[in-house]
């Protein structure tokens, strides 16, 4: 099967679909592993960055979970094929996108700070050194900061935060590549990590205000390096 864009669908997004209706056929099952990156890359002809795409968006949606070294599976049937985030298609569109992820991942990191395990840290620092390993072009690092986020959103310990931060994947990476195609992604990796690290460090000291503040700094320096390249 050979895939082509269609006007206003992403290969991914067809990906996504094309999954979906072969779980709701019954060939993929709950509970079980789905075949890898590689054998969906031949089953639908496309790039291992259009199924990470998809793949991706599936987790974002919890149809998909990721298993360390062990693949994706399935974690729930979906209930439809739709996005559960909106898009992002206009500069209003990214200052509405920035207002509510100061909202929410402030939040989040303030009650990870309180309520995180020495589980959650491990794989917060886990998810920090897949990232640094993408700063020599091992990867686009996108999905790896995704992951960092969604790892402090979960050490919150709150299903609402996990949730909304794991619903609203699309237009995070959205504005990633965004930052990306205008070439700033390398030239402020440094400048990210080091706002990486003071978030991790406010939520290891168990820091609510430190984490918090740290958040926010990330955040509204992450709006700036979009419009300004700041």
């Amino acid at each position: 099967m050979l895939l082509t864009e269609i006007e206003g669908i992403t290969l991914s997004d067809r990906v996504c679909k094309l999954i979906v209706a072969a779980i709701l056929r019954g060939e993929f099952s709950v509970d079980h592993k789905l075949p890898t990156e590689f054998e969906l890359t031949a089953r639908y002809a496309v790039s291992r960055t259009t199924v990470r795409e998809a793949l991706s968006r599936l987790r974002s949606e919890g149809i998909v979970e990721s298993r360390r070294g062990s693949g994706s599976y399935i974690v729930q049937m979906p209930g439809h094929v739709e996005p559960m985030a909106p898009s992002i298609s206009s500069i209003v569109d990214i200052e509405r996108y920035y207002a509510f992820r100061f909202c929410i991942e402030a939040g989040a990191v303030r009650i990870a700070a309180e309520m995180r395990t020495e589980e959650d840290v491990e794989a917060i620092h886990a998810a920090y050194s897949a990232l640094d390993r993408t700063a020599d072009g091992a990867g686009s690092g996108v999905e790896a900061d995704l992951e960092l986020h969604l790892a402090i959103a979960h050490a919150s310990h709150n299903p609402f935060f996990v949730s909304t931060v794991a619903h609203a994947l699309a237009p995070i990476r959205q504005c990633m590549e965004r930052a990306r195609n205008l070439g700033q992604t390398q030239r402020h990796s440094g400048q990210v990590q080091a706002e990486h690290q003071a978030i991790i460090d406010g939520v290891v000291k168990r820091s609510p205000e430190q984490a918090c503040a740290a958040m926010s700094r990330h955040i509204e320096n992450s709006r700036r390096r979009i419009f300004d390249g700041g």
